[in-house]
């Protein structure tokens, strides 16, 4: 477990995720099949100026879960997109579903972890919505 407390280490999850999870956005985004989808709960009005990566360093820096988390969110997510088909990752849902699925990740991984508010906080997303992104999730 050591290894993966290394700061490199870290930093090669959190690239490695966000470039799988830009290239399953933008990919989506592109492919016409997945136009005609269902919106969610987790969909924004408009595209997060904020980068996947910079969302997740985010997210790194200030909830302070395990690195297993971050494997167990992507889990989550990869779940939730086989059960709802027609609800893919996309640039307008992939902010929320990341941190909705690293909150529920350290809640169920983690000994210690913070409120909904705080993870709210974290997103850029108000208490309310994160606990009914929870709910949805």
């Amino acid at each position: 477990m050591a290894d993966l407390e290394c700061p490199t280490v870290m930093n090669n999850v959190i690239t490695f995720l966000s470039s799988l999870l830009q290239r399953v956005a933008e990919s989506n985004d592109l492919n016409p099949r997945f136009h005609p989808q269902r919106i969610s709960a987790f969909h924004g009005l408009t595209r997060p100026t904020i980068s996947i990566q910079s969302y997740l360093e985010r997210i790194f820096k200030y909830a302070n879960c395990s690195p297993s988390c971050y494997v167990v969110a992507y889990v989550y997510l990869d779940r939730f997109t086989q059960q709802q088909p027609a609800l893919s990752i996309n640039s307008y849902n992939v902010h929320r579903l990341l941190i909705t699925g690293v909150m529920i990740a350290a809640k169920f991984m983690d000994d210690l972890y913070y409120n909904n508010a705080y993870y709210a906080k974290v997103g850029g997303i108000s208490t309310t919505e994160m606990n009914f992104l929870e709910v949805e999730l």
